[in-house]
């Protein structure tokens, strides 16, 4: 398969944004991107004339309730058998903050035993609380999985900027340990907010930025097909995004960003 024979759908609903810079972003690169909206797929039930299904930022429905939770069961009620298929030809889904938030609500992520019936984990309210809008450090810790990294090596520290105020990863309390002990064992973890020289955030702000648990900021599911983040790569695709780009030799035309597009595209070249 070549980028530009692979077919990219962003799905957004009322509420959401950024959809137009991911589809950039897939565009920028060589592949064919839509961004439809959810009625349409629902309408013309096409979801599996796509290569990859993307769920950008946002705030879907207004967040109301919790964060991704009415736009995980309108899928759900209407689209279940279509998402199902798409998963289990290994075909692969991208969940950006809001995005993230919809897949760990559908029980995609973490998905240790596939599709959960209820979620495995929450996105729920920063520590400290309020609307986070930064730029921050992340530590890629996949060892290989996750086909959203594949070009990043292992320990390597890139920028990304967030913009949430639900972003603190939790598991219950009961099962925190266990649970991570498994994101390890199986691969499943991906990024950890750390410091500019790879140190770990220990959960203390500002580094960690919503106190997620283990400074957690992406996971993927045990096939490394499913992949949920909270930072925006769409917003550091070009150089230019960089907070700091004046003060940087203007030599590189992309930012890390870039990273996340550029690896799934990858993959699926080389399939």
């Amino acid at each position: 398969m070549n980028p530009q024979d692979i077919k990219v759908c962003i799905l957004r609903a009322g509420g959401t944004n950024c959809d137009a810079e991911t589809q950039r972003a897939f565009q920028e690169l060589g592949t064919q991107a839509h961004t439809l909206q959810v009625s349409e797929l629902i309408k013309h039930r096409n979801l599996l004339d796509y290569d990859v299904l993307v769920f950008p930022g946002g705030f879907s429905y207004g967040d109301y309730v919790r964060s991704g939770v009415i736009f995980a069961r309108h899928l759900s009620a209407h689209l279940d058998k279509e998402i199902q298929s798409f998963i289990d030809e290994g075909r692969p889904i991208l969940g950006i903050c809001n995005g993230f938030q919809i897949l760990v609500e559908y029980g995609l992520l973490p998905g240790f035993e596939g599709i959960s019936p209820v979620p495995e984990a929450a996105l729920t309210t920063n520590e400290p609380a309020g609307f986070k809008c930064k730029w921050v450090y992340l530590k890629q810790e996949n060892q290989g999985r996750c086909l959203f990294t594949s070009s990043i090596p292992q320990g390597k520290v890139i920028r990304l900027p967030i913009a949430h105020g639900e972003g603190r990863l939790l598991f219950p309390k009961e099962k925190e340990e266990t649970l991570l002990k498994r994101l390890v064992e199986e691969d499943m973890l991906v990024f950890r907010y750390c410091t500019k020289d790879g140190q770990p955030a220990n959960g203390q702000y500002p580094t960690n930025p919503n106190g997620s648990f283990y400074d957690i900021a992406g996971i993927c599911n045990p096939e490394g097909n499913i992949f949920g983040l909270m930072p925006h790569p769409e917003r550091a695709l070009y150089w230019w995004q960089q907070p700091n780009w004046t003060r940087q030799n203007q030599m590189l035309q992309y930012g890390d960003g870039k990273h996340i597009f550029q690896s799934i595209i990858d993959k699926l070249t080389k399939t």
